[in-house]
């Protein structure tokens, strides 16, 4: 009898049934929400008067539309407002733990789930949220859901879900310096397309994924949902339980890490799918056009529409027109506007770290606005007290509070008209940091630095020479 998939494993652990649709019914361990997609759903279960009987289960923050310059109240967009007093009062109605603006425990809430120790091996997790794969970096089947359905997680613990395929997809050997994970995830989405994880749950694995650190398995699983997947994980392992240990939810240590175990893949897994990339042919990665997946390693050069496959060049020709570039130039040298640093994608501690050693003694360019923007109070405080916030500071950056920031147009922090920005978030959508005209250019916190100093993109691996 061949083996079993972590994904199999959790799923028929958490299965309470198959409903008529064919889709099953899934017991949800972790609930996340937040400001955004829980309103609509806590008006819809108080219009049917159903309860909240597992409000234990389910944890809030406040991240999309709150501030990074002041938690000062009220906001001054009165819609803002209005969302977080209907989260604060929700809440409190319905005995949910919140970690609001002034309990020094809020953040974006893909990177406060893992520092409290919420997300852990074996769970499934969803939120009113598409990252929300990003938890599967701890060996969880994390998803993204609809407003319908955190009503329906909310009122019975469970949703209905159609159980995806599995592809694996393999990394072998050690990836080369200057490549991140943000590098590596790029690629992949580049290779397999926008759309390629369609039906599919991706599981990461290989040496390169193995020694890979918590925080940037995160930001590899953050993004499987630009590729298509709804799902994306890694097996846990040593690294896993090392990162977890003391959390404040974890509970009992043991009990976590032996169920771990038990849920990670067999060695005779099968699989639906495979794909073997090797890790020597990563390099620094940026995005050229307005999906991730239009993407090129920093030394080449931008693809002639007709080199790529006929369901990509009408995208190709639209992204050329709405950035202004062209065929055959190189993205090295292309002035920026503005930097972000920050996102459930690479605003965590590392990722600072990172940045930090580029910008360190250096200052930004003249005209280049660059922001960074901590992922949670928490990683604020442990930033500020090495003294991470100091370096951005006196080398002209902004160090922001904590939130979801410019990575999308919920909030104050947005570009204005065609300015063009090095961003380490994770979609550069038109329109997506909140200017129609602006252009995103998707990259690492690394490069992203190294663009802010030089005030153009440079590639990362010769920035470090100089």
């Amino acid at each position: 009898m061949s083996g079993k998939s972590l994904l199999e494993k959790v799923w028929s652990r958490h299965k309470v049934r198959t409903l008529p649709s064919g889709q099953d019914q899934l017991f949800i361990g972790l609930h996340l929400i937040h400001e955004v997609t829980s309103p609509q759903a806590f008006a819809m279960l108080r219009a049917s008067g159903r309860a909240v009987p597992f409000s234990k289960n389910t944890f809030a923050t406040a991240d999309h539309i709150v501030p990074t310059d002041t938690i000062s109240r009220p906001y001054s967009d009165p819609l803002a407002e209005k969302m977080l007093r209907a989260l604060e009062s929700n809440t409190e109605e319905y005995g949910i733990i919140y970690f609001g603006p002034e309990s020094g425990k809020q953040g974006v809430v893909h990177v406060v789930g893992p520092e409290k120790g919420l997300t852990q091996p074996g769970m499934t997790i969803a939120c009113g949220d598409s990252h929300t794969a990003t938890h599967g970096a701890f060996g969880a089947i994390a998803f993204g859901v609809g407003t319908s359905q955190v009503r329906d997680i909310l009122a019975t613990q469970t949703m209905a879900i159609e159980k995806p395929n599995v592809r694996r997809i393999v990394v072998n050997g050690r990836k080369p310096t200057d490549v991140s994970a943000k590098d590596i995830i790029l690629t992949i989405i580049n290779r397999l397309g926008v759309t390629g994880g369609l039906g599919y749950a991706y599981e990461y694995t290989g040496e390169a994924i193995s020694e890979l650190s918590m925080e940037e398995r995160m930001t590899l699983c953050n993004m499987s949902i630009e590729g298509g997947a709804r799902i994306g994980y890694v097996n846990p392992d040593d690294t896993t339980y090392n990162w977890l240990r003391n959390r404040p939810f974890i509970g009992d240590y043991d009990s976590m890490r032996s169920f771990g175990e038990e849920m990670k893949s067999d060695v005779d897994a099968v699989f639906e799918d495979e794909v073997i990339f090797s890790a020597s042919d990563f390099k620094p990665m940026i995005t050229w056009g307005i999906n991730p997946g239009q993407a090129i390693s920093i030394d080449e050069t931008l693809p002639e529409p007709a080199s790529l496959p006929n369901s990509e060049r009408e995208n190709a020709r639209r992204a050329y027109e709405h950035m202004g570039f062209s065929p055959g130039e190189r993205m090295v040298g292309k002035k920026v506007d503005v930097v972000f640093i920050g996102s459930c994608t690479n605003g965590r501690l590392s990722d600072l770290r990172e940045a930090a050693s580029v910008a360190k003694g250096q200052r930004v360019a003249e005209g280049v606005r660059s922001l960074v923007v901590p992922g949670s109070q928490e990683v604020a405080a442990a930033a500020e007290l090495e003294g991470l916030d100091v370096i951005f500071t006196e080398a002209g950056f902004e160090w922001r509070l904590a939130g979801c920031s410019m990575c999308l147009a919920m909030n104050p922090d947005k570009l204005e008209g065609r300015q063009l920005s090095a961003s380490t978030s994770n979609r550069n959508f038109v329109g997506r940091q909140g200017s129609p005209k602006g252009r995103t250019l998707l990259m690492s916190p690394a490069m992203a630095a190294a663009a802010a100093i030089a005030g153009e993109i440079v590639d990362i691996r010769k920035a470090r020479l100089v």
